[in-house]
């Protein structure tokens, strides 16, 4: 039962990184292949999380794969990996820590007692480091990729494909 949720999960995050295309107006030809970074970069976060790895190297592998996989769809449609990549990482942004830390500092504005001053800082501080660190771990997951396959263009890239020889 865990294992469909995890799946529904992959589901939700390709199709929050295909309106995340819609929104930022790629081309149409690249929806499908977005859906696909998504729903893997997300199932990947998810999977880690599943089996209690930290949020923040959870999030690293789910943008590295989808840097990855931006690169092979690059050289598939013939468009730069960034259409791919930016809208499929963007539902692995951290929001819920951001609003936690948000709410926190809110919190700390008002008059409060000491003993509660500590821990609401303790909290808003640690929230505000995950939020840094996951989106550190996003931009490098991403860019990291295409800095390591990059030579001149990702067209430039071949693959090799398993071809039969007949005759």
């Amino acid at each position: 039962m865990e294992w469909l949720l995890i799946f529904e999960k992959g589901i939700w995050f390709g199709l929050a990184a295909m309106g995340f295309a819609v929104l930022f107006n790629v081309p149409t030809r690249t929806l499908a292949p977005i859906f696909i970074m998504g729903a893997f970069g997300g199932l990947t976060k998810a999977i880690m999380l599943h089996y209690e790895i930290n949020v923040i190297g959870a999030s690293f592998a789910g943008a590295t794969l989808i840097g990855f996989i931006s690169i092979f769809f690059a050289h598939e449609k013939h468009a730069p990996p960034p259409i791919f990549a930016i809208p499929a990482v963007i539902p692995m942004v951290p929001g819920i820590f951001a609003y936690r830390m948000m709410i926190g500092l809110i919190s700390l504005a008002g008059k409060i007692d000491n003993t509660a001053y500590t821990r609401i800082m303790s909290e808003t501080t640690n929230n505000g480091l995950k939020v840094m660190f996951i989106l550190m771990g996003l931009a490098t997951g991403v860019g990291l990729p295409m800095l390591i396959t990059r030579k001149d263009s990702a067209k430039d890239l071949r693959f090799k494909r398993n071809r039969k020889v007949t005759g």
